[in-house]
């Protein structure tokens, strides 16, 4: 009986590793359809019924609607992105072939350290030729690191295109693939398991709902701040906004850009615009909409966003923009509920008779 039992857990083993190295390439992708489905599930519910409980027609009109929502936008942002990075760039060789070595009369009105720097400025570039030599050979590295994050945005959009794809599945067959779930985690853990599975399902939805929704007010409220104040590529910098939210003190890097843009166009009156804007408007989103979009969960620590923000695309790529703070929230909410359960089990007694 024993020999049995062992071939058929070695058997199980091995068609649980070949599945594993199969899907190996496309976890990421299940993952983060995985999430998006169970944040979006009640909207598809509400499509589900206007459309007579027809599973498929609900479901692949879902997947247009997401299709609409984020596959599209980030087709335009890919496009924008790089072409404002290489324009950059070219600007950038133009500016230099075409100096004459010395800092712009702009460098001298910074506050505090204008003077300072624009004398440091002026010693550096006391030989022009040397100094242009090596500007022009940064330009290069800059070059590469565009048409990388050009890269990078291509991944994403087939990374995005392949979790819209299993998302249309997941929508289908989800009630019935939740069933299963719901009974492995039964036979697994018992009232526990269940448990545990409804937390990590509210955990995901609020975690997400958290995460986008903040992101996409912070965008909203620059965008708005960009257009008053005149700002050109108001919706890529919104764009822009919206990813770096993510991660901390990321949104001022876009929005205090362009208050300096303004500053060197002249315009000191829409920089302080600009700044006071972004200090009081676009970052206090971050300091009210996500705790109370989180409410219901347990909360997210500004270092576990980091975390998972940057341990997230290193793992899984574009996604794991949005995939990994979410599997940090769900592990620490699982975490908490298992060691408080474990809190209230009977203490563990000895025979003394032993």
């Amino acid at each position: 009986m024993a020999p049995r039992r062992t071939a058929q857990v070695a058997i199980t083993a091995f068609l649980l590793l070949g599945c594993a190295f199969v899907l190996s390439p496309f976890f990421a992708a299940i993952l983060f359809a995985g999430t998006v489905c169970i944040t979006t599930w009640p909207i598809y519910q509400s499509l589900h019924r206007r459309m007579g409980r027809r599973n498929g027609l609900a479901a692949i009109s879902m997947t247009f609607l997401l299709t609409a929502v984020l596959l599209v936008p980030m087709i335009g942002l890919a496009a924008s992105l790089t072409d404002a990075a290489m324009e950059a760039v070219d600007w950038a060789r133009t500016a230099i072939e075409q100096s004459d070595g010395r800092p712009p009369e702009w460098v001298k009105e910074i506050p505090v350290v204008g003077r300072d720097l624009d004398a440091y400025v002026r010693k550096l570039t006391h030989s022009q030729q040397e100094m242009r030599k090596l500007a022009l050979q940064a330009v290069e590295p800059a070059r590469k690191f565009a048409l990388g994050l050009g890269g990078v945005l291509g991944q994403g959009l087939l990374q995005i295109t392949l979790v819209l794809f299993i998302g249309f599945f997941f929508y289908r067959d989800g009630a019935t693939i939740y069933d299963q779930l719901e009974t492995g985690a039964q036979r697994l853990g018992g009232e526990l398991g269940n448990r545990l599975l409804d937390l990590a399902a509210n955990t995901v939805k609020a975690v997400m709902i958290g995460i986008v929704g903040t992101a996409a007010a912070q965008a909203l409220v620059a965008l708005v701040g960009f257009v008053i104040a005149g700002v050109p590529g108001a919706l890529l910098l919104a764009a822009g906004t919206f990813f770096l939210s993510l991660v901390p003190v990321g949104p001022p890097l876009i929005w205090g850009g362009a208050a300096f843009w303004l500053y060197q166009q002249g315009e000191s009156g829409w920089a302080i615009f600009m700044v006071l804007w972004g200090a009081l408007a676009v970052s206090s989103v971050d300091n009210f909409l996500k705790p109370f979009l989180i409410s219901r969960t347990a909360s997210l620590p500004i270092l576990l966003i980091a975390l998972g923000a940057f341990g997230g695309v290193l793992a899984f790529g574009f996604i794991g923009l949005f995939l990994g703070p979410t599997f940090l929230a769900l592990g620490q909410a699982l975490f908490r509920e298992w060691t408080a359960h474990d809190a209230v089990l009977p203490p563990v007694t000895t025979d003394e008779s032993q």
